[in-house]
C-alpha cells in the first residue's frame, strides 16, 4: 500500500505520460512538421471576427500552414484578418468565392453556429478539408448529415474542441484509469461569467449580427458557445456520449431582449449511472471555468490551465448533524490538494496550437484528427438535447439513430 501511494504521488507530481495518444503532441515538441517535410497547407479563413482572429494569430505557431485567404462580411473584420495572413492573401466577402479559390486547399470556419453547416457542406463538396469551430452544427439533422457527407468525402474534418489536445486532460484521464481517485460516478462542470455577454453595437441595425449569441436563431446559447467544451471533456474521459439529460434554464437577470437563456443547469447521465452536472450562468464568475471529478477515493478539480487532486481523508470522524434527534454522520474533510503536473515541452499552452498542427498533419499524412466528425457529433447532439430538455422541462434521451 505504501509503495502504491508513493507511485501515485510520483506520477501526479511529474510530467510523465504513458498515453500513446499524446505522443503526437508531446514527444515531437508539439510540432508535426517532420524533418525534410516542406509541404504546406494553404488555408482560407471564413469568419475573421474575434474567434477567427484568434485562430489567425495562432497560425503563426503552425509552420506548415499558410493563411492565403480570408472572408468576412464586415469590412473591418476582413481587413484585420488579412493583416495576419500571408502578404499576397486574397480577401472575400462571399464565402463561396473563397471556397472556389483554387489556391485554397482547406478552410477554417469561425462564424456564428447557424452558418457552420452550409459552409462546411459547400467546402466538402468542393473537395476542401474543413476545420470548423465548435459546436459542429446547429441541430441534430444537420449534424447527422455532416457525418454522412464526411464519411463519403474521405476528407479531413476537424472540430474545434481544442481541449482534446491539452496534455492536462490526458493526464487527468490516465489518473482516473489507474484508479487513483477510485470509481468515478459524478462530474460537476461549470462555465460561468459575470457579464451580459454582449458586444458593443454602434448601429442598432447590426444588433443581431453582432450579438448573435443572444438569439436562438443563430446558436444554442450558453451550451453551444461555452459548455460544449466541458461536455466534450466528459465524453473523452468517459469514452462515451450521454444517454439522457434533464434540467432547467431561464432568462432571469439579463432581460434585454435576448431569447437564449442567461442561465442553465443540466444533469447528463452516462452509461453505468455516471452523472455530469453542467451549469452556465452570467451572474457570477467564481471559478468561472472548472470541472470537478468526484471519485470514491478522491476528487480532481480542473481550473482552466491547472488541475489538483484531493484525496479523501483516511480517518473519518463522527459528527453530530442534528441536536434534536441525535443523528450522526461520518465527516470526511478531505486531504490537502496536490497539483497535477502535466507534460509540456513547449512554452505554448494554448491547445488551439496543438489542434491546428494536428489539422495540418492529418491533411499531409491522411490521418484522422483526435477531434473529428464523430466526437463533434456526440457533443452537438448532447448540446441540442440539453437545450431541448431545459426549454421543455422534460427528459431527453439519446436515440439509436444518432449512433452512425
Amino acid at each position: 500500500m505504501k509503495n502504491m501511494e508513493q507511485s501515485r504521488r510520483k506520477f501526479i507530481s511529474t510530467g510523465a505520460l504513458a498515453l500513446t495518444g499524446l505522443t503526437a503532441f508531446g514527444s515531437q515538441g508539439l510540432d508535426f512538421l517532420q524533418p525534410g517535410q516542406t509541404e504546406k497547407v494553404r488555408v482560407g479563413l471564413i469568419g475573421s471576427g474575434s474567434r477567427g482572429l484568434g485562430l489567425a494569430q495562432t497560425l503563426a505557431n503552425v509552420r506548415n500552414i499558410e493563411l492565403v485567404a480570408c472572408c468576412d462580411i464586415v469590412e473591418d473584420h476582413l481587413k484585420a484578418g488579412l493583416r495576419l495572413a500571408d502578404k499576397d492573401a486574397k480577401g472575400y466577402y462571399d464565402y463561396q468565392k473563397l471556397i472556389d479559390d483554387p489556391n485554397v486547399r482547406a478552410v477554417i470556419i469561425a462564424t456564428p453556429l447557424y452558418l457552420h453547416f452550409p459552409m462546411a457542406v459547400a467546402a466538402l463538396k468542393a473537395g476542401k478539408h474543413v476545420y470548423v469551430e465548435k459546436t459542429m452544427a446547429y441541430d441534430i439533422p444537420q449534424t447527422l448529415h455532416l457525418v454522412k457527407l464526411v464519411d463519403s468525402s474521405k476528407l479531413v474534418f476537424q472540430v474545434g474542441h481544442q481541449y482534446r489536445y491539452y496534455a492536462m486532460y490526458h493526464k487527468v484521464k490516465e489518473i482516473i484509469e489507474k484508479g487513483w481517485i477510485g470509481k468515478v460516478f459524478h462530474y460537476e462542470c461549470q462555465y460561468n461569467r459575470n457579464s451580459d455577454w454582449r458586444q458593443p453595437v454602434t448601429d442598432p441595425k447590426t444588433e443581431r449580427a453582432i450579438n448573435w449569441k443572444m438569439y436562438k436563431e443563430y446558436c444554442g446559447g450558453l451550451l453551444s458557445e461555452l459548455s460544449a467544451h466541458e461536455i466534450d471533456m466528459v465524453n473523452m474521459i468517459q469514452g462515451s456520449h450521454p444517454i439522457k439529460v434533464a434540467g432547467f434554464g431561464g432568462i432571469d437577470f439579463w432581460k434585454d431582449g435576448r431569447d437564449n437563456f442567461d442561465n442553465i443547469r443540466l444533469v447528463y447521465e452516462y452509461p453505468g449511472g455516471v452523472k455530469s452536472s453542467v451549469t452556465s450562468i452570467l451572474t457570477n464568475e467564481y471559478k468561472g471555468y472548472s470541472i470537478r471529478i468526484l471519485g470514491t477515493k478522491g476528487t480532481i478539480e480542473i481550473l482552466r490551465d491547472r488541475a489538483f487532486i484531493y484525496p479523501e481523508a483516511k480517518n473519518k470522524t463522527k459528527g453530530t448533524v442534528d441536536g434534536v434527534t441525535g443523528a450522526t454522520v461520518e465527516v470526511s474533510p478531505g486531504g490537502a490538494g496536490e497539483p497535477i503536473v502535466f507534460h509540456k515541452d513547449s512554452p505554448v499552452l494554448d491547445p488551439t496550437v496543438y489542434a491546428l498542427r494536428d489539422f495540418a498533419e492529418c491533411i499531409l499524412t491522411g490521418k484522422q484528427p483526435a477531434s473529428n466528425v464523430r466526437t463533434g457529433k456526440d457533443v452537438a447532439i448532447a448540446v441540442h438535447m440539453g437545450n431541448k430538455a431545459a426549454e421543455t422541462e422534460t427528459t431527453q434521451y439519446w436515440k439509436s439513430e444518432y449512433d452512425i
